[in-house]
């Protein structure tokens, strides 16, 4: 297959060619690690991500438009935390979460009567938090993770002419500890483990999720209308909410 095609089916496995909103929802765990000591399951997590695409007039790609909300869950009774060994926790509000999609070779395995697109995403750039202004909240000036994708659709879906196809997705991210932890510059860090799926629509998000977003950020239900950048991801949205005279 050429990268046109390819783009061409995975823009249909991850949105929809024709614009229309798409939803995903994932759900998953998240554990810390550090030397020496023993793997710790410390939150659960849940998330959604509503997007659209647009055309690029050149390039043959798309933009693809969308806000990402994420809460992180006591790990037994899976209940939205708002407090964590006594600090306020932070959750995904990323607006924008946009990307663009480029014909490339991307990576597309033949599972039977699935097919698999995987994305692997090394992550490396100068931290919007330096350790010199967030001491407690940063573990160093260069922000280091890793994202690791998964997307399954059905193969007989996939040849059809559909503009958006069922999928069912995989989702892994090694990162540091998250600002609000206030772990500082010690060892260690963060795996996230979910999985998700391609929902109907935004109303078949759980009930408690959405009603969680329309009493504080109402926006999330809807994909963007414009393309802005740059995105929000936890780290800028951590800086806003405390600026440098304000760190903790």
């Amino acid at each position: 297959m050429t990268p046109d095609d390819l783009l061409r089916d995975f823009a249909r496995t991850r949105a929809s060619l024709d614009g229309e909103e798409v939803t995903y929802w994932w759900s998953g765990d998240v554990h810390a690690w550090a030397p020496g000591e023993p793997y710790r399951h410390v939150f659960g997590f849940e998330g959604v991500n509503v997007s659209r695409l647009v055309s690029e007039e050149e390039g043959g790609g798309y933009r693809m438009l969308s806000r990402e909300a994420a809460f992180y869950l006591d790990p037994v009774t899976r209940e939205i935390l708002e407090t964590w060994q006594e600090k306020p926790v932070v959750h995904v509000w990323n607006d924008p979460a946009n990307l663009r999609l480029r014909p490339f070779p991307v990576p597309r395995t033949e599972l039977g009567d699935q097919v698999c697109f995987s994305l692997e995403i090394p992550l490396a750039y100068p931290s919007p938090l330096p350790v010199a202004d967030y001491p407690l909240n940063s573990a160093d000036d260069t922000y280091r993770a890793l994202e690791l994708f998964q997307f399954f659709t059905p193969a007989a879906a996939l040849a059809g002419g559909a503009p958006s196809v069922p999928a069912a997705m995989s989702w892994t991210r090694m990162s540091p500890w998250l600002p609000w932890m206030e772990q500082g510059q010690r060892p260690g860090g963060l795996t996230f483990h979910c999985r998700g799926a391609k929902l109907g629509s935004y109303a078949e998000v759980p009930e408690r999720t959405r009603a969680y977003i329309a009493g504080r950020h109402p926006e999330f239900a809807r994909a963007p209308e414009k393309w802005t950048e740059p995105n929000e991801t936890s780290w800028t949205y951590f800086r806003a909410l405390h600026p440098r005279a304000e760190a903790r």
